[in-house]
């Protein structure tokens, strides 16, 4: 045999190289599921080799929004960016952070005017550009959007030709609207996670083009509760019709995502598993970090 002679260990990092591993983080829901990402999420990244994470994190602020200074928190707990939704400004000096972070994206169907970016491209700490957006449904969501269909084509043409590593965030409520936009972008997007329901779906897939799919990864907060918030309190108002304030609950935390393995060279998924970590209650809903809001219904 001619020429030099390559190691196992050369092959390994070789191929290693050739590939991204980009964790999916669900909404996170209050402290505790800041607590969770802060507590957790390193051993996690060390575990399944993890080189990108993205967390959807319009709800980290006392349950509904976000802060620039809890931006600046959970990306230093381990998250290199954070994707939006409906919830995305309802701390109006996020504006600024938006306006300037590269680290963050607001939904791209958003009207032209909301501040923010509607995709960045992020370098990994392993060198690969990867580039990130988000779109918002419009089924059962009430929101002024345009397109998400015709969002995501835009953002598309835009990200440069030599990015191939694409990652969407389909923030949505309804599963078929989900799947429709996952049909939609095979092929051309690299990983595809749904958020906004809170809860994961077991259609984990990767799709006949190559993309990695999930309709929903699920939260990251506490699940002994509805949707993050205090069941009693969810429960007086679904059986009486009396207002009630959803406050954050704080028991059987957990962080839910999705792991996708990418080829860096063709954009391609190689694999997808679904990812669920538990750690103990929240001691407490709230702290200093966590600005007063209206948790009341409607």
């Amino acid at each position: 045999m001619y020429g030099s002679a390559i190691s196992r260990d050369a092959c390994v990092g070789i191929l290693q190289l050739m590939t991204i591993r980009i964790l999916a983080i669900g909404d996170v829901v209050g402290k505790p599921g800041r607590q969770i990402i802060h507590e957790k999420l390193p051993a996690l990244v060390r575990e399944k080799k993890i080189d990108f994470v993205i967390a959807n994190a319009e709800n980290i602020a006392g349950g509904s929004g976000i802060t620039s200074n809890l931006f600046h928190k959970i990306r230093s707990y381990g998250v290199d960016a954070c994707t939006l939704g409906d919830h995305a400004f309802r701390k109006s000096e996020i504006a600024y952070t938006l306006n300037t972070s590269e680290r963050i994206v607001r939904p791209a169907n958003m009207p032209a005017s909301s501040p923010g970016k509607t995709f960045t491209v992020v370098t990994s700490n392993t060198g690969v550009q990867v580039a990130i957006f988000a779109v918002m449904g419009r089924i059962f969501m009430n929101l002024p959007c345009d397109d998400p269909f015709a969002a995501a084509d835009k953002v598309l043409r835009e990200i440069a030709p030599q990015v191939k590593v694409r990652v969407c965030d389909i923030h949505a409520e309804a599963s078929s609207e989900k799947i429709a936009l996952t049909h939609h972008l095979d092929g051309r997007a690299s990983f595809v996670f749904g958020t906004h329901t809170h809860v994961p779906t077991a259609d984990a897939r990767l799709t006949k083009l190559g993309t990695a799919a999930i309709s929903d990864v699920g939260m990251t907060g506490p699940y002994d509760s509805v949707l993050g918030r205090r069941k009693e309190r969810v429960l007086q108002f679904m059986t009486t019709a009396q207002p009630a304030a959803f406050d954050v609950a704080t028991d059987d935390v957990r962080m839910c995502g999705a792991l996708a393995e990418i080829d860096v060279h063709t954009g391609r998924a190689i694999s997808i598993e679904r990812i669920e970590v538990t750690g103990d209650n929240a001691r407490d809903a709230y702290d200093a970090d966590d600005r007063e809001t209206n948790r009341s219904h409607g």
